[in-house]
């Protein structure tokens, strides 16, 4: 399938080098130009292990394709991920603008009907937010066009994103209907050969996934650094209590 991916940091790329190693046509679209020449050279901005390899193999199979055009990336396909950054403001809010103007610019350039996926980290509402953009963008083109919004977050660890992508423990999928499941089911196919891992639930029920998760593991590693002076005080050994924990 032809996929198209909005930003090429941790998420977009790994995001993208996984998907192109798996079998589908990947178009990765930035605003830096310079990341971008980086990437078409086989190098890669971040340090993953396994990462650039799997760029390289596939930009050779030409199988991912990097570029600073946003309106080839949407003709390109019609499933399109957002994976840009989330930034905090000062009073600790998410800062969606990098996502709403990719959305704008999407709206600006589709002409026929695309899923718009966000895949970045954003608070419970934003696939409305992203629904009502495009709907206004259509509009004041005198546009339109069927368009589907979903949420896919993602569960990447920094040191072991592509293992974590290539061998999930599970896939959430947040969408409104049928076709849209389907639709990233099939995206994902390749991941579930053995076993389903997709989850699939309501759109807002995924974006609080997402951060229900993050917050889980931040109270599990706070939990885990108080264990670990307990166990220092009492003699015992941190690292087996982790493994008995679970």
């Amino acid at each position: 399938m032809n996929i198209s991916i909005f930003g090429t940091g941790y998420v977009g790329l790994v995001t993208g080098a996984c998907l192109a190693e798996s079998g589908h046509d990947v178009h990765c679209v930035d605003v830096d130009k310079d990341k971008i020449d980086l990437l078409n050279s086989g190098q890669i901005p971040i340090y993953e292990p396994g990462l650039k390899d799997l760029v390289s193999r596939n930009l050779a199979a030409e199988r991912i394709h990097f570029s600073t055009d946003p309106e080839a990336a949407v003709n390109h396909a019609k499933v399109l991920m957002i994976a840009v950054g989330t930034p905090s403001d000062k009073d600790g809010s998410t800062d969606l603008q990098y996502v709403i103007d990719v959305t704008k610019t999407i709206a600006e350039t589709m002409e026929d009907s695309k899923i718009i996926v966000t895949k970045s980290t954003v608070p419970v509402g934003t696939a409305i937010l992203v629904k009502t953009t495009v709907e206004a963008t259509l509009a004041e083109r005198g546009k339109k066009i069927d368009f589907q919004v979903a949420s896919n977050p993602e569960f990447l660890k920094e040191g072991d994103a592509v293992n974590d992508f290539m061998k999930p423990d599970r896939i959430v999928l947040g969408c409104d209907d049928e076709f849209t499941e389907l639709a990233l089911k099939s995206i994902y196919a390749p991941f579930n050969i053995s076993h389903d891992r997709c989850l699939v639930m309501d759109i807002k029920s995924a974006e609080l996934t997402k951060y229900a998760s993050n917050a889980m593991l931040a109270t599990k590693i706070s939990l885990m650094n108080e264990l670990s002076q307990i166990a220092e005080r009492v003699g015992a050994d941190i690292d087996q209590v982790r493994v008995g924990v679970g």
